[in-house]
């Protein structure tokens, strides 16, 4: 028998998938993931109503000028781990198994191959290979039980995580993939970090004319980095990671092939202040900006869209030394450019 959870229930599969049961339990990732946040945020593990929420709490910086955007999309194919395996004390686990069988059991409304399959679950834990939940032996080990990250249930990889609880000795590293450690909490930390918006500064601004260079830059206060430290506290495992975001370099897409970007790349890199690009100043019409836009054509009656996109570079240190980097991220916004026609008077 092997177990899944779908939205917060464990589904059992017998190996002939002959009895299937929803059994309340374990599944919670991040309560508060994906909410505006003012200035940090943190979550943190408790037992409530007979199910067990995730120990692993998120703290740091979450506020940028300008507002909150969504999290960074990694650049590539990697993500953080929609699911993963984290310890709870022996103690939890009794009261927790015991909350969930005796809440199937005593509902009318489930069938009875569920209330079967809940206590073939129950008695494997309580009265077979391991003997009352291991209560004996609390102080050697805990329990490992799947998460989900809540805000991604749709994604496959939130389904890879269907091992049973399992015990492990404290000081023994589990054999299975996303089992909690500080790289692991150093990605699911990538996830939560949240990104000041990227609106461009730009002379003229917002209303450009054809053919004169339009200067862009990022205010180098804005665009400081950013990091999330993910934290576990359990007896016999305390580690934490923090990740961090750095701004590298900043991409413009005029919204229109009828225009040049400077650099050609259209890929503004971090100055060594700080700042992206240069405020225009008087005296620079002559210059071409070291990042900005000439647009060829007027927008007509409309705007064009112009795309900023910022890849931070993203580094993290964790428990015991450990450290090292996770793929790039990105973010970009939109904002409206209006592009007029010069205005020319013939004698």
């Amino acid at each position: 028998m092997h177990a899944v959870k779908t939205h917060g229930k464990w589904l059992l599969v017998s190996g002939t998938a002959a009895a299937l049961a929803l059994l309340p339990s374990t599944a919670f990732a991040d309560r508060g993931h994906g909410r505006p946040s003012q200035g940090s945020y943190q979550t943190s593990g408790n037992q409530s109503n007979g199910s067990l929420e995730s120990r692993i709490s998120f703290s740091g910086s979450t506020r940028g000028s300008g507002g909150a955007s969504p999290g960074l999309a990694p650049v590539g194919d990697w993500s953080p781990p929609a699911c993963w395996y984290e310890p709870i004390p022996a103690e939890e686990f009794a009261k927790l198994m015991e909350a969930d069988y005796n809440k199937v059991v005593d509902d009318p409304s489930q069938p009875d191959y569920a209330k079967v399959a809940t206590g073939q679950l129950r008695d494997q834990y309580k009265n077979g290979e391991y003997k009352n939940y291991n209560l004996a032996k609390k102080d050697e080990g805990n329990w490992w039980v799947s998460e989900q990250d809540s805000s991604r249930l749709d994604e496959s990889g939130a389904w890879d995580c269907n091992k049973l609880p399992f015990w492990v000795k404290n000081g023994e590293t589990p054999k299975v993939e996303n089992a909690v450690s500080p790289q692991v909490l150093a990605e699911l930390a990538y996830s939560r970090i949240r990104l000041p918006t990227t609106h461009v500064s730009l002379a003229p601004k917002d209303t450009t004319k054809v053919n004169l260079a339009t200067w862009a830059w990022l205010d180098k206060a804005a665009f400081k980095p950013v990091s999330v430290t993910a934290s576990l506290n359990v007896p016999g495992l305390n580690i934490q990671a923090t990740t961090t975001a750095k701004p590298i370099a900043l991409k413009l897409e005029p919204g229109t092939s009828d225009a040049v970007t400077y650099p050609a790349s259209g890929e503004c890199t971090v100055n060594a202040d700080g700042s992206i690009g240069e405020a225009y100043a008087p005296g620079k019409a002559d210059q071409d900006p070291p990042c900005g836009i000439k647009y060829l054509r007027s927008s007509g009656d409309g705007t064009f869209p112009l795309k900023a996109t910022i890849t931070w570079q993203i580094s993290w240190t964790g428990t015991g030394g450990a450290g090292g980097n996770l793929p790039d991220g990105a973010f970009g916004t939109t904002q409206d450019v209006t592009v007029q026609e010069v205005q020319s008077v013939n004698r």
